[in-house]
C-alpha cells in the first residue's frame, strides 16, 4: 500500500512534469513562427535557462544565428549547438553573473531594425543576470541584507531594478532597434512582467519617488549613493519589446492537483497565491489536517505561490523546508496526515534540498535524534532538522521555475 511519502513524490514527479518549460517553449514559437528579416539572436538567462534554449534550438535550428543560455551553477545538461553556455550565482549575484550580463550586451551591440532578440527568462534572472551600478562588494552585501530583511520578491525588485544597468527595461534599451520578444516562464504571484527577474525587457511602472520610499522603508540606513540610484527613472514604455507569459503557479498547482486526484484523493486548491511567513503557513496548513484528520476520507489541499523567512538565527534552510518543519507540532501524533512544501526548480533557499515533508512521527524523530524542533525553528535551522527526521525532499534541478506548492494530506486506506 502506498504511503503519504509515496503519494508525495508522485505529486512532486508528476507536477514538475507536467510544467516542464520545454514543451511550453516549442508550442510558443509553433504559434509565433518567426520569420526575421535579419539576424536572430537567442538569450536565455534563468534557473530553466538550458531547457528553454534546448527547446529554441530544436524549433529554431539553423535559423538561430548565435545563442547564449545563462542560468545557475549545475544547472546546464551540456552543450547545445550554436551556443554558449554561462553559469553564474544563485540567489546571491557574483563575478560570473556580472560576466554573464557583459556577454548579453556584447550580443546585441550593432542589432538592427530588421534583428530580432529572442529572450527566454525564469526565475532566478534577478541573481543570474546582472550588471550593478555600484561597486559589486557593495552591491552583494546589500542583496545579501535584502534577503534577510524578509522583503517581498516585489520590493526586493523596485530595488533592484534601479541598481541595475540590465533590469527594469533597461535590457531591451540595449537591444534597440532591434525587436525583442520574451518568452517568460513565471516564478512571480501575479506574473507581473515587470517583476519577473526585475523585467530585464519589460517597462517599469514604478516611479523614482516610489522606489526611494521602498528602499527607505525595507532600509531605512542605505547608503546615499544607493538612494541617489532610486532617483534615476526606469524606461516607461519600449515600443521594440513584448513579452508573454507561458508558464507559471497556477499550472504547478493544477498538477499537482491532478496527481492527487489519480492517488484517490479529494483535492481542494486553496489558493496559488500564497504569500505569508513560512513557518505561520505551517502552522496554517497543519490545523487543516488536524481538523480533517478526524473523518473518514482522503482528501488533499494545495496552496501555490511563495512564502518568506525573516532570518534571525544562524542555521541552514529555505521556505519551504521551514513551512514542513513548522507544519509538526502541530501534525504531532497524527497517524495519517502529513504536510510537504517544494520548490518547482528543485533548489530551496542556499541547499541541495527542493523543500520539506512531515507527518505525525516527525517530532519523536527529533526528540530520539536529540534535536530541539523549537530551537531549529527559533534559528531557521530546518535543513538540519529534516535532515535529522528524514524529511528533506531532494530532486536535483528539475529544469522548471515556476514557484512553489505546498500540500496537505489526509490519508485513509
Amino acid at each position: 500500500m502506498n504511503t503519504l511519502r509515496d503519494d508525495m513524490q508522485f505529486v512532486i514527479g508528476e507536477a514538475v512534469k507536467k510544467t516542464n518549460p520545454k514543451r511550453a517553449v516549442q508550442v510558443a514559437l509553433e504559434k509565433l513562427n518567426l520569420k526575421p528579416a535579419g539576424r536572430l539572436r537567442v538569450i536565455s538567462v534563468g534557473k530553466a535557462g538550458w531547457t528553454m534554449a534546448q527547446a529554441a534550438q530544436e524549433v529554431l535550428g539553423g535559423a538561430v544565428e548565435r545563442g547564449l543560455v545563462i542560468t545557475k551553477y549545475k544547472h546546464s545538461q551540456g552543450a547545445l549547438p550554436g551556443f554558449d553556455i554561462l553559469e553564474a550565482g544563485h540567489p546571491l549575484t557574483d563575478e560570473n553573473s556580472v560576466l554573464a550580463a557583459d556577454a548579453a550586451i556584447q550580443m546585441v551591440r550593432g542589432l538592427t531594425a530588421e534583428d530580432t532578440v529572442l529572450f527566454l527568462l525564469s526565475g532566478g534572472g534577478s541573481a543570474l543576470f546582472e550588471k550593478p551600478l555600484i561597486p559589486l562588494p557593495e552591491y552583494i552585501a546589500l542583496t545579501n541584507a535584502l534577503l534577510k530583511s524578509g522583503a517581498d520578491i516585489t520590493d526586493f525588485n523596485v530595488i533592484r531594478k534601479r541598481l541595475s544597468a540590465v533590469k527594469g527595461g533597461r535590457f531591451a534599451q540595449l537591444c534597440a532597434p532591434a525587436k525583442v520578444i520574451g518568452l517568460i516562464l513565471s516564478d512571480v504571484i501575479g506574473d507581473a512582467l515587470e517583476t519577473i527577474a526585475s523585467g530585464p525587457i519589460s517597462p517599469d511602472p514604478v516611479q523614482a519617488e516610489e522606489a526611494e520610499r521602498t528602499l527607505l522603508r525595507v532600509m531605512p540606513d542605505a547608503p546615499d549613493t544607493v538612494r541617489a540610484l532610486m532617483r534615476e527613472e526606469t524606461p516607461k514604455t519600449l515600443a521594440n519589446a513584448e513579452a508573454v507569459i507561458i508558464g507559471n503557479v497556477g499550472l504547478l498547482v493544477d498538477a499537482a492537483a491532478e496527481a492527487l486526484r489519480k492517488r484517490g484523493y479529494e483535492t481542494v486548491i486553496l489558493t496559488d497565491r500564497l504569500a505569508c511567513e513560512a513557518a505561520e503557513a505551517g502552522r496554517f496548513l497543519a490545523s487543516i489536517a488536524q481538523f480533517y484528520e478526524k473523518g473518514n476520507r482522503s482528501i488533499a489541499f494545495l496552496a501555490g505561490g511563495e512564502t518568506v523567512v525573516h532570518v534571525t538565527g544562524s542555521g541552514l534552510g529555505g521556505r519551504n523546508q521551514e513551512l514542513a518543519l513548522a507544519a509538526a507540532p502541530v501534525l504531532s501524533g497524527l497517524p495519517n496526515a502529513a504536510v510537504f512544501s517544494f520548490g518547482s526548480d528543485g533548489t530551496d533557499g542556499p541547499t541541495d534540498a527542493a523543500g520539506g515533508f512531515a507527518d505525525g512521527s516527525t517530532v519523536q524523530a527529533l526528540k530520539a535524534a536529540g534535536m530541539d524542533i523549537n530551537q531549529a525553528l527559533a534559528d531557521h535551522d530546518s535543513y538540519h532538522a529534516l535532515q535529522k527526521s528524514g524529511g528533506l525532499i531532494i530532486t536535483g534541478p528539475t529544469g522548471t521555475n515556476v514557484n512553489d506548492v505546498a500540500a496537505v494530506l489526509v490519508r485513509r486506506a
